[in-house]
């Protein structure tokens, strides 16, 4: 079988599950491939996602791992047989890969949840805010990737429009509404696409104003995907050098825990429409 040279986090994530369920197993790399008559080498290629790994051999792991998670099971195995070869590939060698990673988890994911504090969340987003926002970058990027990224970030709506409509929920603070990364017009227009998308009955919207008593929790912006079964839910992290996938079973709990934190504190999405609305009259 082909080695990969570059997995993606799509595939990576399989291999982690799997050294997971072996190390839970207590057993070493030697004895997994002792189980599959092959070698320490294949088996440490498999959990690094750089080899694929079939169907059977998924199975079969899982049986000698002592798993009883049916349906952690058929979903690796959906993983390990998955052929899509989506949009984003069109991107690639184009873009860095966490665009491509980023797109990919968003396609296969079922819901998703945002919390953002000083940006529109970048499904939310127009071309003018999303040109906006990279051209603000240091250094400057070259004319065709910075079109590439607004291109693509626009192509990831797709998941939120028909015929996908994955069941989306986004907390923005008004900070995030105020600050006119573009003009007065395209801002107005922003803010008019944000509230387009709260009507949809798959979106939900929700505004914590700056007025709001006792809320700590500014530094807690998240993006946070579903997986299949709960064990596969992915949180993303923005960072300078790309998005970070994150996807310990502890970490995930705290995230979805200061996802409800945020959306108990934040305003009812019909009164999040009314505060939206309210804001586009301000310009």
């Amino acid at each position: 079988m082909t080695r990969r040279k570059q997995p993606t986090a799509r595939q990576a994530r399989l291999g982690s599950e799997l050294r997971k369920l072996r190390e839970a197993a207590g057993l070493k790399g030697l004895e997994a491939a002792a189980l599959l008559g092959t070698d320490s080498a294949q088996i440490s290629q498999i959990e690094f996602g750089t080899a694929g790994v079939s169907e059977e051999r998924v199975r079969r792991l899982a049986a000698h791992y002592s798993c009883t998670d049916a349906e952690l099971i058929e979903a690796l195995v959906s993983v390990a047989t998955d052929r899509t070869r989506g949009w984003w590939e069109e991107y690639r060698g184009l873009l860095p890969t966490s665009f491509l990673d980023l797109a990919e988890l968003e396609y296969h994911s079922s819901y998703r949840l945002d919390v953002e504090f000083l940006h529109i969340p970048g499904l939310f987003q127009t071309e003018d805010h999303a040109r906006a926002i990279f051209s603000y970058r240091v250094p400057e990027l070259p004319a065709d990737e910075l079109e590439l990224r607004v291109r693509h970030r626009m192509a990831r709506k797709a998941v939120i429009e028909e015929p996908a409509r994955v069941p989306y929920e986004a907390v923005i603070h008004e900070a995030a509404l105020r600050i006119r990364v573009c003009d007065r017009a395209a801002t107005r227009a922003q803010l008019d696409r944000v509230l387009e998308f709260s009507e949809a009955p798959h979106i939900t919207v929700r505004v914590i104003p700056f007025d709001l008593d006792g809320f700590a929790g500014a530094t807690n912006a998240m993006m946070y995907a579903g997986g299949t079964v709960p064990k596969l839910d992915t949180a993303v992290r923005d960072a300078p050098q790309g998005a970070g996938f994150i996807d310990s079973e502890a970490q995930l709990g705290s995230f979805r825990t200061l996802f409800r934190k945020v959306e108990s504190a934040s305003l009812d999405p019909e009164r999040s429409r009314d505060f939206i609305h309210n804001l586009t009259k301000e310009l």
